[in-house]
């Protein structure tokens, strides 16, 4: 079976503060490797070396991944405007059978190297209270409800896999679905989600925690890759430690404030809250 895959990454990640601004998520390096090139080398290892990348936020920082692993680009220009579905439009002809990828994702183990016979969705377990999307299955595993938010559920993570079944319905659906501005402003399980039982069942796989992760935080990622506690790699950190005279290591809480107005976060430094706007610093 020959199989493709598609990597999402146009987003901002705006959540990931100070960081985003600089560089995107997807070409961190965690624990010694770029995210985005540890997922290209594990689906190149389990043969798949057709691979697509939807980008659009500082676009041009990943065209030097067409040259070094023969990956192609497609650009979103409406990543700003709209969700994922906007990105998934894009290559809907280059769905088949497909993993569909995003390329902040870390996986411990190469997940790709097992041949899926189904349409899968990845999946973690939630000890707790979660906001996720989170599934039910039947005792063969299969997909029959997703709802946000649940307690102590598996709930969505990681990569898709569309078989190509699931693929031919999934296209129709999104044409007319991507007509509507509402959808435009959805992810595309979102998509998935209101036409289940339209679609081919798709099945949970689900991995353990630390095996698959994702990092929506510097102080998240500071957890799995410690190098980031003591240099965050962020040249704007660097300058509110000129200011306030500190290390890396003493700020923290970095929270975004407001994506459309320039660069403009909050921080905790020494228990108080701190406001960097646009390169002016001051206490709150």
């Amino acid at each position: 079976m020959k199989r493709n895959a598609i990597i999402i990454s146009a987003g901002t990640s705006s959540r990931f503060v100070p960081l985003s601004y600089e560089i995107p998520k997807g070409l961190l390096e965690v624990k010694g490797e770029i995210l985005i090139e540890r997922q290209i080398r594990q689906l190149n290892e389990a043969g798949i070396k057709d691979i697509t990348i939807v980008v659009g936020y500082m676009a041009e920082k990943f065209t030097y991944l067409c040259e070094k692993y023969g990956v192609q680009l497609v650009i979103n220009e409406d990543y700003s405007r709209y969700n994922n579905t906007s990105s998934v439009i894009r290559v809907l002809s280059r769905i088949s059978n497909t993993y569909i990828c995003c390329s902040d994702q870390y996986y411990k183990y190469n997940p790709f190297l097992q041949e899926l016979r189904t349409s899968a969705y990845a999946a973690l377990y939630a000890d707790g209270k979660t906001n996720e999307y989170c599934l039910t299955t039947d005792v063969d595993g299969y997909i029959k409800e997703v709802k946000v938010e649940g307690e102590n559920e598996w709930y969505m993570a990681g990569f898709a896999y569309f078989c190509e079944a699931f693929s031919r319905e999934f296209q129709k659906i999104m044409v007319d679905a991507y007509a509507k501005e509402e959808t435009r402003q959805m992810y595309w399980e979102d998509v998935y989600i209101k036409h289940i039982h339209a679609l081919p069942p798709m099945r949970i796989i689900k991995f353990e925690n630390n095996t698959l992760c994702e990092f929506d935080s510097i102080d998240e990622l500071r957890v799995f890759d410690t190098t980031y506690i003591e240099d965050t790699r962020s040249e704007i950190v660097k300058e509110i430690c000129r200011f306030l005279q500190c290390k890396d290591n003493e700020l923290r809480g970095f929270k975004r404030v407001d994506k459309k107005q320039g660069h403009i976060f909050t921080f905790v430094y020494n228990n108080f809250t701190y406001l960097y706007a646009n390169g002016n610093i001051k206490r709150c």
